[in-house]
């Protein structure tokens, strides 16, 4: 008993990794993280020089003092009062926009595109499927009430 249940233990494992979906998400998070290089490397020499320009280009240095006095060791860590480092949270949030416009951008729009031609395209084959049954349907009833035509005509005829 054991042995089968061993078996249908892994055989349920492996139907698992082999569904569709399991393998798509690890597609993804590999792509993922092999995106974030690209998305820190256009953080840091676009938006931080673009940034610099108006002050510096590291934005963890900006911060505010909540409670003085605030002082931060070369290694940025605080070492007295509360400081609000508002600058990390703001490059955070440029690297989470710009990776959400590239993903949506490059990706996710042009798939959509893809997917409503295919779709178009879908629909334009069944809607001439059903004019040629429509038309087919419509020529099967024209032989039909000829003959019936045809058929009447000739009792009147004896």
């Amino acid at each position: 008993m054991s042995e089968k249940k061993e078996a249908s233990v892994w055989e349920g494992f492996k139907a698992f990794l082999m569904r569709g979906n399991v393998v798509d998400l690890a597609v993804a998070v590999v792509i993922g993280a092999a995106f974030t290089n690209i998305v820190n490397s256009v953080v840091k020499g676009v938006i931080n020089p673009l940034v610099g320009a108006i002050g510096t280009k590291n934005l963890d240095s900006y911060r505010s003092c909540l409670k003085d006095p605030c002082r931060v060791a070369a290694d940025g860590t605080v070492t007295d009062g509360v400081v609000i480092m508002w600058g990390s949270v703001l490059g955070a949030t440029l690297t989470f926009v710009i990776t959400a416009a590239v993903v949506y951008f490059l990706m996710v729009l042009p798939m959509a595109k893809y997917l409503a031609r295919v779709e178009a395209r879908r629909r334009a084959k069944e809607g001439a499927q059903e004019v040629i049954e429509v038309t087919e349907l419509e020529v099967l009833k024209e032989i039909r009430d000829e003959l019936v035509a045809q058929r009447g005509a000739g009792r009147n005829e004896r």
